[in-house]
């Protein structure tokens, strides 16, 4: 039986990211104690479901000054050079390299740039589905260490050096 057959409405196509209908979000842990959240406003991206869907493909763009933590100063500092630097790094970006099965799901492995430093991921992904009239709907997350990329003092005691990152994404069929 192939991948496809086990995928229950699967449509290969081309599929554009809808913002309005997704989230890219953030987790932190701060002083050790809780976690801080935020997100991301402006990203865009390309699903291309292949007829085998192990073939498949993803890219995305999220522009790093795009960062909302519901706290204007927090945002500003998230925004300099002491962390995003967002004037010399405008934009964080993943390329997928492949994907793999895990069970019922997906694992989708990339490339993830951030602040110029490129490194391997590997995001743990649950196809929602596919609809009649033309949408796709899956999720992801996966685990960083910010400071792999420069993000940030390393050892910092106020803020954990894993971020997650959780996506949740709504995309529709190009014509």
């Amino acid at each position: 039986m192939t991948a496809t057959a086990q995928i229950p409405g699967y449509v290969a196509g081309t599929w554009d990211i809808d913002p309005a209908h997704s989230n890219v979000e953030f987790s932190v842990r701060h002083m050790g104690v809780a976690k801080s959240r935020g997100r991301f406003g402006s990203f865009r991206g390309e699903i291309v479901t292949a007829a085998d869907p192990l073939e498949s493909t993803v890219t995305a763009t999220i522009e790093a000054a795009s960062i909302d933590t519901r706290q204007a100063d927090r945002d500003a500092h998230l925004r300099s050079a002491d962390f995003l630097d967002v004037e010399q790094f405008p934009t964080l970006t993943f390329r997928s390299t492949g994907v793999r099965q895990d069970g019922d799901d997906f694992v989708i492995d990339g490339e993830f740039t951030l602040r110029g430093v490129t490194k391997p991921v590997s995001l743990a992904t649950e196809l929602g589905g596919f609809t009649e009239n033309g949408l796709l709907g899956l999720s992801a997350s996966v685990t960083i260490n910010r400071t792999d990329f420069g993000v940030g003092p390393a050892g910092s005691a106020k803020v954990s050096e894993k971020v997650k990152i959780t996506l949740d994404i709504e995309a529709q069929r190009r014509d």
